[in-house]
């Protein structure tokens, strides 16, 4: 059984790991909000608090995890937080996780999210991906379209998870 952890799982990660959890995969969800874990948990997932803030603290919740989805395109807080969070710390984190057995990485570069900031953040995940060869896919469906954005993602689950193959 595959496991993947979901980074930013607000209300679409508990759908996505909802589906996934259907389909057979263990999936952590993670909040940087002590208060968000029970939703989570209610939702069938397995809660982790992690905050993309501090990259070493998503690396604690990496264990026997498969699959990584950023799911952070419509991240609220501070402009150089949100930035933050897709410029150096989402490099950072990847750099750190080459040396994981880590099989794949998604990105959601659509949302609410603008500036070209998620543009950035994708840029870092291809030369991730090209450099320390980590399976990857971005993913650019609109999160408000729902029924398409759910099937983008487990899309892009299942086609890093074969390339890690």
């Amino acid at each position: 059984m595959a496991r993947a952890l979901i980074v930013g799982c607000g209300c679409r990660g508990r759908t996505l790991g909802a589906s996934l959890a259907e389909a057979g995969w263990a999936v952590r969800g993670s909040s940087r909000a002590e208060a968000s874990l029970p939703r989570i948990s209610a939702a069938g997932l397995e809660p982790a608090l992690a905050d993309p803030q501090h990259p070493g603290s998503i690396l604690e919740a990496i264990d026997g995890v498969a699959v990584v989805h950023w799911l952070l395109g419509s991240a609220s807080g501070a402009d150089e937080e949100v930035g933050a969070i897709h410029g150096q710390r989402l490099e950072s984190l990847l750099a750190r996780l080459v040396d994981t057995p880590l099989r794949g990485f998604v990105y959601e570069g659509a949302g609410s999210i603008g500036g070209g900031i998620l543009e950035q953040g994708a840029r870092i995940v291809i030369a991730a991906g090209e450099r320390w060869q980590i399976p990857f896919e971005i993913v650019t469906a609109d999160p408000d379209e729902h029924s398409a954005w759910l099937e983008a993602m487990v899309g892009a689950t299942t086609a890093v998870l074969a390339a890690g193959d």
